[in-house]
């Protein structure tokens, strides 16, 4: 039987493609070793998921990353490492994990290290534009 603070229950899953092409399009991503999370804060989502409270978590594995069986234990492990690190988010975000090649050979403890380490940047924060608009600081000016 699994404890409730390893749950990943259906309130916590990110499930509607409108929702996922939201998060792409209006959010924030954050790169680690082989995972790459694009996250969008529920108050700057717009008024639909402003409603809910709450974190969301969805999870999409292309098929460049091999075959069915491949892509579905990626799948499970990383699902495995949300449950555990799930209750570390506090403020009502919406996330989209999308592994990279390198994911279907790493070790658990770090894919597990990976997710932790996303949760504590996507809390702080942290993260660069989906935009692809350039980095926030100082104009350079040619003399």
């Amino acid at each position: 039987m699994k404890r409730s603070s390893e749950s990943f229950p259906k309130s916590a899953r990110l499930l509607k493609h409108v929702d996922f092409e939201r998060v792409y399009r209006t959010g924030q991503r954050h790169f680690c070793g082989s995972l790459t999370f694009f996250f969008v804060r529920a108050a700057a989502a717009g008024d639909a998921s402003a409603k809910r409270v709450g974190v969301r978590v969805g999870l999409t594995v292309g098929r460049a990353l091999g075959g069915a069986v491949e892509r579905n234990r990626i799948k499970r492990r990383v699902r495995s490492a949300v449950r555990k690190h799930l209750q570390e988010l506090s403020s009502p975000v919406d996330i989209v994990i999308n592994p990279k090649k390198s994911a279907v050979n790493v070790d658990f403890v770090q894919l597990e290290n990976e997710i932790q380490q996303g949760f504590a940047a996507i809390e702080r924060g942290e993260g660069s534009s989906a935009t692809g608009s350039p980095p926030r600081g100082r104009k350079r000016t040619v003399r």
